[in-house]
């Protein structure tokens, strides 16, 4: 980053939409559990948009530019006995990557989460072995022994008769 740069860090908008959704499919383009699909990455952001209780998207605009952004999901932790965060998509544009971009939106979100009381935030990375791991364990997240695991629930169309 040079002295010339603008760097602000603000809440993602409407209008921001679509630059989001490349990003994500830029970033589910590397992830082996995960394809590419712009409608769905929509309209996961605009659910997250309509009800900030359920989460924040941020952007890091370089001189205006989007090049990061980072999506925080919202939950309760009984394990916590409080609110937790799920760091759903940590993106940065792969031109703008090694910059320093991707610490300063994962700080933010830190320092989000302090502020606002919660109490831990959890992430998925891939295995085996990759820069991600290593760049989050820099930032004092830890391996946890849990092992994730999911179930796709086929959408239920309505049947109305």
């Amino acid at each position: 980053m040079s002295e010339k740069e603008n760097v602000v860090i603000e809440p993602a908008t409407d209008a921001d939409l679509d630059e989001l959704s490349v990003m994500l499919g830029e970033l589910f383009a590397q992830e082996s559990d995960f394809r590419p699909d712009k409608d769905k990455q929509l309209r996961g952001l605009r659910l997250i948009f309509e009800q900030p209780s359920r989460g924040r998207v941020f952007v890091l605009r370089c001189n205006g530019t989007i090049v990061g952004m980072i999506n925080l999901l919202f939950t309760i932790s009984t394990a916590e006995g409080g609110f937790v965060i799920l760091l759903e998509d940590l993106v940065v544009h792969k031109k703008y990557q090694g910059k320093g971009y991707g610490t300063k939106l994962l700080e933010y979100a830190i320092d989000f989460a302090k502020k606002k009381n919660f109490l831990r935030i959890t992430l998925l990375t891939d295995r085996p072995e990759n820069v991600a791991q290593a760049f989050f364990r820099k930032h004092g997240f830890v391996e946890s022994s849990m092992i994730p695991m999911r179930l796709w629930i086929a959408p239920q169309h309505d049947s109305k008769q």
